[in-house]
This record gives structure tokens, C-alpha cells and sequence, in this order.
């Protein structure tokens, strides 16, 4: 995703708006896979030699639950989004470090399907959960081994 300052009018800004491929946003590293492309809505503007931008970012990645293990999907938005850079003499920046530092800083780092996605597993009794009717508590396990 890459801005190029000639077409940016000066002292005004620019609407850049689409989908990126997510794979530059190396999810994997964190344990996540991308389900859906990059969404983008930015508007970037120079001032003073330096490129500001502002917007939103977003995509849906799958990662897995560290409760029962199961794959949740969650969306991933970065709203607002905003970044500014100097500009050095170039003719284009690129966006994609930026949004990718967003995105994995809003990353869970401990996703769990209890906290605002379905448990795909509910009758499990996935941390948050009621246990299933008829089930014993984990004390009356530990109990059991005294004796």
C-alpha cells in the first residue's frame, strides 16, 4: 500500500480507499491467519515536509482459543488509524509497516472464543462459561485423590 506524494494536492489531502492483499502483514508470526483482505479508508495529507495519514484499517484473521483450542475468527480494526512520517526526498511512501504495526498491536495475545466471538465447543464449559449440567467441579477431583 504505497502513497505517491505527487498526487496528493498541496495543502489539501487524499482519499485512498480499497483492499490489500493481508499477506504483508506477516499475521502468521503472531499466531493468526488471515481470512479476509486488508480493508482500507485513509486520507493522507503533507504538511510541513512530513505525510500524515488518518483512516481506518481492518481485517478478519482466525487464530485459536488458548481455553479449549477451538478457531475463532475475530475482526481486527484499527480505528483510528494515524501515522506521520518525514519525507526525505521521496516520491512515494509505504503505508504497509504502519498498518501492519497497528494490526498486530490489536492483536489478542491470549484469544479466547468467550470474549465476543461464539465458543464453537460451548458445551465444554469454555473459561467464562456455566459448566455442563452434571458435571462435578474440578475440587471434587483433586478430593478424589486423597483418598
Amino acid at each position: 500500500m504505497k502513497v505517491h506524494l505527487l498526487q496528493i494536492p498541496q495543502g489539501e489531502t487524499c482519499h485512498l480507499e480499497g483492499e490489500e492483499n493481508a499477506a504483508a502483514l506477516g499475521l502468521e508470526d503472531a499466531g493468526a491467519t488471515a481470512v479476509s483482505p486488508l480493508y482500507y479508508s485513509l486520507d493522507a495529507g503533507v504538511s510541513e515536509g512530513g505525510l500524515f495519514v488518518t483512516g481506518r484499517a481492518s481485517v478478519r484473521v482466525r487464530m485459536q482459543c488458548v481455553v479449549c483450542l477451538a478457531e475463532i475468527e475475530l475482526d481486527i480494526v484499527a480505528d483510528p488509524f494515524a501515522m506521520q512520517t518525514e519525507l526525505t526526498g521521496r516520491e512515494q511512501i509505504d503505508l504497509t509497516p504502519f498498518v501492519r504495526e497497528d494490526i498486530h498491536l490489536l492483536l489478542p495475545p491470549h484469544p479466547r472464543c468467550d470474549a465476543g466471538a461464539e465458543c464453537a465447543v460451548a458445551d465444554t464449559g469454555c473459561a467464562g462459561r456455566d459448566s455442563p449440567a452434571g458435571a462435578g467441579s474440578a475440587w471434587d477431583a483433586l478430593d478424589m485423590l486423597k483418598n
